[in-house]
């Protein structure tokens, strides 16, 4: 079911990114000097955009219905991490498993777009034909423009709003306990807030990992690995000042390599004693 899910999330995010990008058509700001400038637009009227949401209601209300059938028929009860809390719902419950789905995909439509902020950051007028950057801008929209500092907090603002409009739904379908107070509440938006942040991790990885790589091995002229070397520039910049180079070998995206491989490990399996003393400031 793990699979299962997430091949619906993956088509669930491309049928809503399909959506947002179906109005972009990049024959429109060519100019008539290039040889795509010259083309006509095979037809006039705009493209369709209710499909893809109609698609995607329709994939989530069909895989509740699974999720339906299979609970009964196996006793099955789906689970959901939201940043550092289990949730577990009832099979047997159809708004169970309508706000199983709809927040399974919403969790990943969240990572799909802390990633696309992250890739967001930095000067990219250089790469401004690249396809990769032509898709971050599409799909961010306005949130592409925004400050460094503001991208830098709407991890924490969307982890900490999520929290706060999820929990009182979630406290009513008995799948959490209800806060014991206000300040525990805002406390509790506030970790999960901090939590959001571990979704660039493996971004992050990956970026400096496929980096380091092309280094020291050419792997041609793909526009993929000019944006990656754009990507990882841009994100290390902050870090340059670390006497970490020496001659022709750059021991920065070495350790940061290393401190996202700890990160990821500390996270993904915390020791015990952090995890008690977690859940006992700050009970779920």
């Amino acid at each position: 079911m793990a699979l299962f899910n997430l091949l619906v999330n993956l088509f669930g995010v491309a049928l809503w990114s399909n959506w947002l990008s179906s109005r972009f058509d990049p024959l429109v700001k060519t100019s008539a000097a290039s040889l795509a400038g010259t083309l006509k637009r095979a037809r006039a009227a705009a493209p369709k955009r209710w499909p893809y949401l109609a698609g995607l209601a329709a994939l989530l209300l069909a895989r509740m219905w699974i999720c339906l059938q299979l609970g009964s028929a196996f006793n099955w009860s789906p689970k959901l991490k939201f940043v550092f809390v289990v949730l577990s719902f009832r099979s047997e419950f159809a708004d169970h498993m309508l706000v199983f789905s709809i927040l399974s995909f919403a969790e990943m439509l969240a990572g799909f777009y802390l990633w696309l902020i992250l890739l967001s950051f930095g000067d990219r007028s250089t790469l401004a034909e690249n396809p990769f950057t032509q898709f971050v801008q599409v799909q961010l929209k306005g949130l592409a423009k925004l400050p460094a500092t503001v991208k830098l907090l709407f991890p924490l603002a969307l982890g900490s709003l999520s929290w706060l409009a999820l929990h009182p739904l979630l406290a009513r379908m008995a799948i959490l306990p209800p806060a014991k107070s206000g300040p525990q509440l805002l406390a509790q938006a506030a970790v999960m807030g901090a939590g959001a942040y571990l979704a660039w991790k493996y971004l992050l990885l990956a970026v400096l990992v496929l980096h380091t790589l092309h280094s020291y091995i050419h792997f041609g002229e793909h526009p993929v690995w000019s944006f990656i070397e754009l990507s990882a520039r841009n994100l290390l910049r902050p870090l340059r000042g670390l006497p970490l180079q020496f001659g022709r070998f750059d021991f920065l995206p070495l350790l940061g390599i290393a401190a996202l491989l700890l990160v990821a490990i500390a996270t993904d399996h915390p020791p015990p004693h952090l995890r008690h003393l977690l859940f006992d400031w700050l009970p779920f």
